[in-house]
């Protein structure tokens, strides 16, 4: 985990000047403190259409959440004067990078309310969480977003893919080998312990994931108290031969009415740190007794399941965008990776922050290591930071942005630089943050 602490950086002036021109206050919040932490998290569950927080809720999420800066915008003039009308919250985190691992600036919970909207909060909460990041010294930052058209403005691409499934069993069968990891149930409070334990060994196997936390694990193991149904969720894990646990799945069948073999298993989190765990998982599922339908999402996009089924039209998979991503030091993330591929580009940078902007040559040796400086000579490619973020971990073709126009320059450079750019495996986000 990084040594850096996010809630040693205050919040930034030049979005607190701005605000307070607007009447409003724009702070960091104690989440030590009990009371202004849970109006601080019911202004969050508010803003993303959740219940009412408990007391006993807050405290759980005071305790796994304490790590994180979290900083509001309050309205004097509010009959909730000391609750937030607008929240973001972040943390500095170890983001897997081809070749190791680079400190990233994480952002999570941004909320505006209704009665305050198309008022500049949100640009002034964005821009100051990363003009905080570059205070604190990092050269990423990353979110996963509920909308996707709002992020893009702030230099922000999308960057991780993941795919989603949908098995119709009985036409998808199975053709896969038999893996040798034994398969067997767990308590929930075990499933959350397995899951935490083997998502941290896997998230260094393959770009774009960051650590998880336990409350992460708790949600998926139907343990947290806002989950009235929590009883319903299952857990299994694969045990290797020398009794290593190298997989594990949280998940819970809906029963189909009228239809006693047509029940649905809906896959909540699954993660392995070896092919045949995710082989054993994965037939579990699709084999279960009584089960037609198997579902599941944030899975990578080169999913063996493909391959693992008889019928692949039996197997549907869906694609989208989910990691979102953000250099806000060009330099010191593209030095971060290794590379796949010699090349040499010269790339010139529009930045909406101007935290970026420039010409830079960007040199890569066989060695897979890069070399980036600024440079006056006229550029091979012209793009957007947001462009250049989302091509970082290699998840989103600098060719295709190039087919789309939203890369301009020469396409020689552009494949070369791309297949440079593209790790052995894509990458992948196990979660939500």
């Amino acid at each position: 985990m990084s040594t850096l602490d996010a809630r040693d950086i205050p919040a930034d002036r030049i979005s607190h000047d701005r605000l307070a021109h607007a009447g409003l206050d724009y702070r960091a919040i104690d989440a030590a403190d009990s009371a202004a932490f849970r109006r601080t998290i019911q202004a969050v569950s508010r803003g993303f259409l959740g219940p009412e927080v408990s007391e006993t809720s807050s405290e759980e999420q005071r305790e796994a959440l304490g790590h994180r800066r979290f900083t509001g915008v309050f309205d004097a003039a509010s009959a909730q004067h000391d609750v937030p009308v607008a929240t973001v919250d972040s943390w500095i985190t170890p983001l897997t990078v081809p070749g190791g691992e680079l400190d990233t600036w994480a952002i999570s919970g941004v909320t505006v309310a209704g009665t305050h909207r198309r008022r500049g909060i949100a640009r002034a909460m964005l821009e100051g969480e990363l003009r905080s990041a570059v205070a604190a010294g990092v050269a990423m930052a990353g979110l996963t977003v509920s909308e996707t058209t709002i992020y893009g403005r702030y230099g922000f691409g999308s960057a991780v893919p993941m795919s989603s499934w949908t098995i119709d069993t009985r036409r998808a069968g199975w053709a896969g080998y038999e893996p040798s990891g034994r398969i067997e149930f767990v308590s929930r409070e075990q499933l959350a312990a397995d899951l935490g334990e083997v998502h941290e060994r896997a998230r260094t196997q393959r770009a774009g994931q960051l650590p998880g936390w336990r409350r992460r694990w708790q949600q998926a193991a139907g343990l947290t108290i806002e989950d009235k149904d929590g009883d319903h969720v299952r857990g299994v894990r694969v045990v290797d031969a020398d009794g290593g646990v190298r997989g594990a799945m949280a998940y819970r069948v809906f029963e189909s009415e009228g239809d006693f073999a047509g029940a649905r298993l809906a896959i909540r989190m699954l993660f392995a740190d070896t092919a045949d765990a995710t082989a054993a998982l994965w037939r579990f599922a699709v084999q279960h007794d009584l089960v037609g339908e198997v579902t599941a999402q944030l899975r990578p996009i080169d999913d063996p399941v493909r391959w693992l089924v008889h019928d692949e039209r039996g197997a549907v998979q869906t694609i989208r965008d989910h990691g979102w991503l953000r250099i806000l030091d060009v330099s010191r993330a593209l030095t971060a990776r290794t590379y796949s591929a010699a090349a040499a580009a010269t790339i010139a940078l529009t930045d909406p922050l101007d935290l970026t902007s420039g010409a830079w040559r960007v040199e890569i040796g066989a060695d897979g290591r890069a070399h980036v400086e600024r440079t006056t000579v006229e550029p091979d490619l012209r793009l957007d930071v947001a462009q250049l973020s989302a091509a970082y971990l290699g998840g989103v073709p600098l060719t295709g942005l190039l087919a789309a126009g939203r890369v301009t320059g020469s396409p020689e450079v552009a494949a070369a630089l791309d297949l440079a750019l593209r790790p052995a495996q894509p990458p992948v986000l196990g979660i939500w943050y």
